[in-house]
């Protein structure tokens, strides 16, 4: 190079690049889905069974009443209560992840592609509480109204390409 020449000046390749976030599919958030309510249905087994070493009257009613298949529902919102707790303290703490999409290779993210925050995970699992929810889920692309009421986006995490996370 001359003297008198300006260096090339440099600039690094991913500066300009955009995000892109690309939903998961139905097939995917309903394989999250059952894997995430086979974890939880085998957390709450091993938690009565606990229950029931302490009190096994508990253990007892609960026998009966599957004999019946009766749950009243109070105990089936309860227990829809118990999931959406569930799904908060697992998606705050893996940062809008679960088992489920660990498995798929799914995320969920704000709707700008930015991390969940604690607050996020709160809301969604609020929204898991409604009945019927599991139900909005239906539809491609599925955008369930735990997703959209908190304006948040299940993506699939090898097709996305989040925003730059320096700044966060």
């Amino acid at each position: 190079m001359e003297p008198n020449e300006n260096p090339v000046e440099e600039k690094d390749l991913f500066d300009d690049m955009q995000y892109k976030l690309v939903q998961a599919s139905m097939g995917k958030r309903f394989l999250n889905y059952l894997i995430d309510v086979i974890v939880f249905g085998v957390l709450l087994f091993i938690t009565l069974m606990i229950t029931a070493t302490i009190d096994p009257q508990v253990i007892e009613s609960f026998i009966k009443k599957n004999e019946t298949g009766n749950l009243s529902l109070v105990e089936q919102l309860l227990i829809q209560v118990i999931y959406g707790t569930y799904m908060f303290i697992v998606e705050a703490l893996f940062k809008g992840r679960s088992l489920g999409k660990l498995v798929t290779g799914t995320r969920a993210v704000r709707q700008d592609g930015t991390p969940f925050i604690v607050r996020d995970a709160q809301l969604r699992g609020l929204c898991r509480m409604v009945p019927f929810n599991a139900f909005s889920a239906l539809g491609t692309p599925s955008y369930p109204w735990h997703d959209r009421w908190t304006k948040t986006y299940v993506i699939d995490e090898k097709l996305s390409r989040l925003p730059d996370q320096k700044g966060h």
